[in-house]
């Protein structure tokens, strides 16, 4: 019950200590990109939007009569498509500047920064990009099955409720992976290992997972360096000496 608790609140541990002076340059920067990339899919997003409606649900068509029913689910559909790609790319962008201030954080908690730590931005580009692109792949092939089992699961009444769970715990356990893996990166652990510590931390991991979800649902943008915050004081304090 203690790793829950505690595994909930990293985010926001994490949330106190990004906007110490030292840390928040390496906030600020991927927030406002963040921010213009957000503006920008919107922006599209609401042009197109129209079009989409046009298409997929015609007012001439057979279902015109549920045309307002179906009208707010197409656009939620829609909405979620684009946070998805929204989320993506902000991982990718931000994901140089997070593993600098993972190692930033930790220097900060321990007194000693990670060997494996890049000192130049520019050089630390591509390898978190490459990392980004290895957990996308992970979590891709373990969603799209518990997709298809969620879609079938919707037909048979009682089983959805244990599907829909699998999914919540699915995600919680891949925005473990995503944001441990900063912290973890900048001492050369590949991610098999790296799974392998969380898992030994399983219930705390999880529970991690669980306070990022919470933390996007109120705070969006800011959740991001949050998170990263909250898997390096985890690392430093837990994880490390495992």
């Amino acid at each position: 019950m203690k790793g829950l608790f505690e595994g909930f609140l990293l985010p926001f541990q994490g949330l106190r200590m990004i906007f110490r002076p030292g840390f928040r340059r390496y906030v600020v920067v991927p927030l406002l990109l963040n921010i213009t990339i957000f503006g920008l899919l919107a922006w599209v997003g609401g042009i197109y939007f129209d079009d989409f409606m046009g298409h997929y649900l015609p007012e001439n068509s057979w279902l015109s009569y549920l045309r307002p029913l179906l009208w707010v689910v197409f656009a939620l559909a829609y909405a979620m498509i684009m946070f998805y790609a929204f989320t993506i790319l902000a991982n990718l962008i931000a994901s140089p500047f997070n593993g600098i201030l993972a190692a930033k954080i930790e220097e900060s908690l321990t007194g000693r920064r990670p060997e494996g730590a890049e000192q130049s931005l520019l050089a630390s580009i591509w390898p978190a990009v490459s990392a980004e692109l290895g957990k996308l792949l992970y979590m891709a092939s373990r969603m799209v099955p518990l997709l298809i089992l969620l879609l079938i699961s919707a037909l048979i009444p009682g089983i959805n409720l244990l599907v829909t769970a699998l999914w919540l715990l699915a995600g919680f356990w891949f925005l473990a992976i995503e944001y441990g893996d900063y912290p973890m990166a900048n001492h050369d652990l590949p991610p098999k290992q790296q799974r392998q510590l969380l898992k030994r931390r399983r219930i705390k991991s999880l529970a991690f997972g669980a306070g990022i979800s919470a933390m996007m649902l109120v705070l969006g943008f800011v959740a991001m360096p949050a998170a990263v915050a909250g898997a390096s004081i985890y690392w430093s304090r837990d994880l490390r000496n495992l």
